[in-house]
């Protein structure tokens, strides 16, 4: 109680220093690096990861990329690699030119690397650069690349993929912003009681936001996606908090003296339940910190700092502003357009027979699609982009003229005499898929010996340790196909080289479903665990996690499910994260309901009665916690054009929805099933009627 007053007290200071930590926020949110490769999240111990860093270390090559340049006379080709060439952190391009003069015929090149770079109209150029992947230097390179290339020259590679991604990403992160503001305060006004207060909460809500983003400077840099959805969804998930102060303020303005008062004791009651309520949330988010592929811990840990500081802004911005701005709130006030519910709950009290067979007749389909869907996700980052992007072109154009849809590198010991080599690359060409494989003695051919290659030819593909053989592929990466292939090349080259490592987009995708696919159960072990303990603790009852839990569980399942039945791909990091993140955002729900229903049932009603009190109590809540998360993502999942934001913002929308029906109609159900097992096993439940229920723990939002 003494936070809450010394709240009101300075209240105006509290103005203050929240809009001047405005400016630090703002210069550390731009200061905050992005980082768009998702491959950069895998663990560092893994031989891919290893591999590429000996790329970059050794040969001097981090990003690669091959061109494809259409009907252009082998001169203007030259001339297009020697510009290339020079352009800033371009490491190597190599093309015919560069390791033979153009007086001598192209076609005295041995018939493998003719075949490799030509075709009738078109010609492939393989560029290297001195950068990683994601660097913001290897970007402007691509830029740059692609400015020298005209529009004859398609430019493909990660790293095309990863500017294309990111000139997208900030072309349509402030609309993925406004859309979601606008329809949450759409949202709050239609349910809320005034006319004013949304634009309040969001101006609070905002602040949040901005001290989240700008405190990410800390952390270095985060994800593309943990950017485009931070914010959203700290919108979505702590705008309860916000009505839970509005409501208790209100509810006390009626018995306190005065609205400094009102507004203290507000603070202290909404405390006290926002606790509760941002435990299980955090705890969602923190979850995903426990994930091997290290993108699960930058959004958890974005997330669950910006839940905390929703908290935070909520117990002291928030009552700051409101007491400014106090009169023109209570001028602006409307009756709530929420009807009462009493009818209605009553009505699915009766008939909850209906509803628990509702339950078991969702649960066997639902849980067969949820698991259907977690089987057909995809990894292929390009699936994500609008098919007119630069990079998906490039890639159709590199598919279409050479039969190529990835390219593999091997990391050999140098010290593999130059026979080896040629009997693994013979035995490597073998395997379904192998396009060719590319290294020092392709280039020369059997019959002369790799001594007489200029050096400058010879550290593009040998280093003091190491030689570099490139093998393309017919198969797409991320696929069944491709992972089998790398399986196969893999045991080849360990059978040659024990040390030898296969890197390049694919084996790094083929791990990334290795990690991932182990992530997926241990998150989703984790946050249920997790959740189950702290509504354990809250309700302090040993059947109430679980019924709960199942109840939202349920949701996830329907959310998770429907995706199957509609012959849909997910991205892989979706499951991931919804299962996770709708589980703690809505438990909440489930909790808002039990608390009730547990206080009603102390004050001495019968089961039915209580269900019912405590449904009709809670439901106005409930819709506005619900449709507050689906306003503020479905305008982004509608208009975002990158697969990967488009579904996850859907799901959560749907999954708000879901959950919000699944707890007005499937929990009452369970409780009236479990009530006795319920007073058994809950503590304090055997309590005399006459014991009254304390207004304290009732988690209400009446609109």
């Amino acid at each position: 109680m003494k936070l809450a007053k010394a709240v009101v007290k300075h209240r105006t200071l509290i103005i203050i220093l929240a809009l001047l930590l405005l400016v630090p926020s703002f210069i550390g949110m731009l200061r905050t690096r992005i980082n768009y490769d998702m491959l950069a999240y895998l663990p560092e111990d893994m031989d891919t990861v290893k591999g590429q860093n000996i790329l970059l270390d050794e040969f001097g090559k981090g990003a690669f990329s091959l061109i494809v340049a259409e009907n252009m006379p082998q001169k203007d080709v030259a001339e297009l690699t020697e510009r290339l060439g020079k352009i800033e952190h371009v490491e190597t391009a190599l093309w015919y030119s560069s390791i033979a003069d153009l007086s001598i015929p192209m076609e005295m090149l041995p018939d493998k690397l003719y075949d490799a770079f030509n075709t009738d109209d078109a010609t492939m150029i393989a560029v290297f650069f001195d950068t990683s992947t994601s660097d913001d230097e290897t970007m402007e390179a691509i830029r740059a690349v692609r400015a020298a290339c005209g529009k004859q020259c398609f430019v493909s590679g990660m790293s095309a993929l990863v500017t294309d991604l990111k000139d997208l990403c900030e072309r349509e992160e402030p609309i993925y912003v406004a859309l979601a503001v606008i329809l949450a305060c759409a949202a709050m006004v239609i349910f809320l009681d005034g006319w004013l207060v949304p634009f309040v909460f969001l101006a609070s809500i905002g602040m949040a936001i901005m001290y989240n983003l700008g405190t990410n400077f800390f952390f270095g840099e985060i994800s593309y996606i943990t950017k485009a959805l931070s914010a959203v969804l700290q919108l979505a998930v702590t705008m309860d908090y916000s009505i839970f102060l509005w409501h208790s303020y209100n509810e006390r303005l009626t018995l306190a003296p005065d609205k400094e008062t009102a507004m203290a004791e507000a603070i202290h009651n909404t405390f006290t339940s926002v606790i509760g309520s941002s435990i299980t949330t955090i705890a969602g988010f923190a979850a995903l910190c426990f994930m091997s592929f290290t993108l699960g811990r930058d959004l958890g840990l974005v997330m669950a700092k910006g839940v905390l500081l929703g908290v935070v802004s909520c117990v002291t911005v928030l009552p700051a502003l409101v007491l400014a701005l106090d009169k023109p709130l209570q001028k602006t006030k409307h009756k709530a357009l929420i009807p009462k519910t009493d009818k209605l709950s009553a009505r699915v009290t009766k008939l909850f027979p209906v509803f628990l067979a509702l339950f078991v007749l969702i649960a066997v389909p639902a849980y067969y699609g949820y698991s259907k869907t977690n089987d057909e996700v995809y990894y292929d980052m390009g699936q994500c982009l609008p098919e007119d992007m630069e990079f998906v072109i490039a890639n159709s154009k590199l598919s279409d003229e050479f039969d190529i849809a990835s390219t593999h590198m091997v990391l050999a010991d140098a010290s593999l005499p130059p026979e080896t080599l040629r009997k693994m690359s013979d035995e490597m060409e073998k395997v379904e898929g192998v396009k060719y494989v590319l290294g020092l003695e392709s280039v020369v051919g059997s019959l002369v010996p790799e001594e007489i290659l200029p050096d400058s030819v010879r550290d593009i593909l040998e280093s003091d340790n190491w030689k570099l053989m490139l093998i393309n592929s017919e198969y797409k990466v991320a696929s069944d196909k491709v992972n089998e292939q790398v399986s196969a090349l893999n045991t080849i080259l360990k059978r040659y080289d024990s040390k030898g490592m296969l890197i390049g987009e694919a084996p790094c995708m083929k791990d990334m479903i290795e990690t991932t696919g182990h992530d997926f159960q241990v998150v989703n072990a984790i946050s249920i665990v997790a959740i189950f303990l702290i509504i354990a603790a809250v309700e302090k009852s040993l059947t109430l996690p679980f019924i709960l839990i199942a109840v939202i569980e349920l949701a996830i399942f329907i959310n998770l499910g429907l995706p199957h039945y509609f012959g849909q791909s997910l991205p892989f990091i979706a499951p991931i994260c919804i299962s996770t993140i709708q589980l703690g955002a809505t438990v909440d729900y489930a909790i808002l309901m039990t608390t009730r229903y547990k206080a009603e049932r102390l004050s001495g009603k019968e089961k039915k009665d209580a269900v019912s009190a405590a449904l009709a109590a809670s439901t106005p809540s409930i819709i506005v916690s619900g449709m507050g998360l689906f306003a503020a993502t479905f305008g982004v999942a509608v208009y975002s054009n990158i697969d990967i934001i488009r579904s996850m913002c859907m799901l959560m929308a749907r999954g708000a929805v879901i959950s919000m029906l699944c707890v007005l109609f499937i929990l009452p159900a369970l409780l009236m099933l479990c009530d006795t097992l319920i007073r058994k096993t809950t503590l304090g439940m055997r309590l005399p009627a006459s014991v009254p229920a304390n207004d304290n723990n009732l988690r209400r939002l009446p609109l």
